[in-house]
């Protein structure tokens, strides 16, 4: 979710990504968002034990999206000349909600979703929301099992994880499998905003991966694959094996509100931010164990007018100190837009309170 940003969280500050999708005409299949969270009853679920028992346990589940584009034209009719997109998307409920990324969806003139047995689908758009990289579409209920959400606040670094999606468009259901390198990652988008919280991931995803399932070894999903790093746009070094995954706890959260309403209204205090740990104040001689690090205050945004400043750490919300189970991002997103909160801040040896009215989040 991306209320604010974190700087530096990637390495060298800058980087050249690539957003998983496919441009080429290899899928077809109708496929549109539309989502709803299935009911979190387990009493019929069994844990996979290994990757490949986890990786077909959740494979009927995965699907490809084909996103046929806008004609140059506009023209709101179908067309068979159009250019097309392709990503991969998980069912989440047995109504036939289907999650994706945003950036898989965007541009559609009409939305088609190919099953794992090869069947094509009509969907449509339930909802996207841009800052998180999420949408919802939906096909016909019943078509296909829905799969099984994991707790990614319990990954650790080192968890086998698996990617399962179609690169290139026509590779469906292609299985790869590593680890969860690191957790909370943040990037800068082309777009001038950054993604944060992310998975980072060593699993290989190519183009045609994006919506697609990251999967414990428990067989459930753990997050939905965004994009991948190639490389630093300041020193020009080339990477491998830096994918990142949008954790499934957000996912969950941004899937029921994009079902209930068609869109997410998320409150906004103007900020960047690094998020201290016990691990990275130890590293560097710093008192505090958790907190919101300000690198950065938006002009005349809530936190500006309330006197933040570059160098406070958030260190409490509303008399809650922030830990590893009260993280700053989820305490903000208890708030709506229109709310006042007490903030704890830590200014050089000095703790102050400072009262923010939050607004809601600014439209790209």
């Amino acid at each position: 979710m991306l209320l604010s940003a974190v700087a530096g969280a990637a390495a060298g500050g800058a980087v050249a990504y690539l957003v998983l999708r496919d441009h080429t005409p290899a899928a077809t299949g109708p496929a549109m968002i539309s989502a709803r969270v299935a009911p979190a009853s387990l009493d019929n679920f069994e844990p996979a034990e290994g990757a490949a028992q986890a990786a077909a346990a959740l494979a009927p589940s995965v699907v490809t999206v084909v996103n046929h584009l806008e004609s140059n034209g506009g023209s709101a009719g179908p067309t068979d000349q159009g250019s097309r997109a392709s990503g991969s998307g998980v069912i989440i409920s047995d109504q036939g909600h289907v999650i994706t990324n945003a950036h898989v969806v965007e541009g559609s003139q009409r939305l088609e979703v190919v099953l794992a047995d090869g069947t094509s689908l009509p969907a449509s758009l339930v909802g996207s929301d841009t800052f998180s990289d999420l949408a919802v579409i939906k096909i016909e209920p019943g078509a296909a099992p829905t799969a099984v959400f994991g707790d990614s606040d319990a990954l650790m670094a080192g968890d086998t994880v698996i990617a399962i999606g179609s690169p290139l468009g026509d590779l469906t259901n292609t299985v790869t499998v590593g680890v969860v390198s690191a957790k909370d990652r943040s990037l800068e988008t082309s777009s001038g905003f950054q993604m944060e919280g992310l998975l980072q991931t060593d699993a290989a995803i190519n183009s045609g991966n994006s919506g697609g399932p990251l999967v414990s070894l428990r067989g459930e999903v753990v997050g939905i694959n965004t994009l991948v790093v190639r490389g630093s746009a300041l020193s020009g070094a080339s990477a491998e094996g830096l994918g990142f995954a949008i954790p499934s706890n957000t996912v969950k959260a941004i899937a029921e509100q994009l079902i209930a309403s068609g869109q997410v209204t998320r409150p906004y205090l103007g900020i960047r931010w690094e998020w201290i740990t016990p691990a990275l104040a130890a590293a560097n001689g710093l008192e505090l164990s958790y907190g919101a690090y300000v690198t950065a205050v938006n002009s005349g945004s809530p936190a500006a007018e309330a006197g933040l400043r570059t160098g406070d750490v958030v260190v409490g919300m509303d008399g809650t100190r922030f830990d590893g189970d009260s993280p700053f991002l989820n305490q903000l997103l208890t708030h709506a837009p229109g709310e006042t909160v007490t903030l704890e801040v830590k200014r050089g040896t000095s703790e102050v309170q400072l009262y923010v009215t939050l607004t809601e989040r600014p439209s790209l």
